[in-house]
């Protein structure tokens, strides 16, 4: 009896449900594009509800990322970004893992981490080596075609690049720096290695 008597006066302290009003907190977002919280209408003070939806980029977007570099030039935005927010983890992201063993990788991220340390100057793409006698045809070896006249050949393709060259700088100095990243494409992405 001795307990019951205060749960008793503790149950009649509580306010009735009813009359119980519950406190809605509203997120706005002001001209000058700052967060408010109020618990009265976004109009009342001349806010929106909400900020707009926000516009998708391509590629890695932050945390999320929307898909791997299917083009060079996402490759090198993704190479860019990592390295102007120091962020190792996104370089990373783009790094081709396969068959690399724990020492291996811990390596390879020591690596990586001064890369992306480093101030970057420019990406630059890097082509095979290829003999240029191979490439260009004699003057004297024309063909013909069938009604008798020289067909006009395409001219050679230029050939695909087999990695990405990092130029930086070493700190504040104006120490040049120059990381070469071979350049992998499985599973219809573009990928890094060292």
């Amino acid at each position: 009896m001795k307990l019951l008597l205060p749960l008793l006066l503790c149950a009649l302290c509580l306010p009735a449900p009813g009359s119980a009003q519950a406190q809605r907190v509203n997120r706005c977002t002001n001209a000058q594009g700052q967060t408010v919280f109020t618990d009265r209408r976004c109009d009342a003070l001349g806010a929106t509800e909400r900020m707009p939806a926000r516009t998708p980029t391509v590629g890695n977007t932050g945390i999320y990322r929307a898909g791997c570099a299917r083009r060079l030039s996402e490759l090198t935005g993704q190479i860019r970004d990592a390295v102007s927010q120091q962020d190792v983890n996104r370089l990373s992201s783009i790094y081709l893992w396969n068959n690399v063993s724990n020492a291996t990788a811990n390596q390879i991220i020591g690596r990586l981490e001064a890369v992306v340390q480093r101030p970057l100057v420019d990406i630059a793409p890097v082509y095979p080596a290829s003999d240029e006698s191979a490439v260009v045809a004699p003057a004297s070896a024309s063909v013909l075609g069938g009604d008798g006249q020289p067909l006009t050949e395409a001219p050679p393709r230029r050939p695909r690049p087999v990695g990405l060259r990092l130029e930086q700088t070493l700190g504040s100095t104006a120490t040049p720096a120059r990381t070469v990243f071979g350049l992998r494409r499985q599973y219809g992405c573009f990928w890094i290695t060292l």
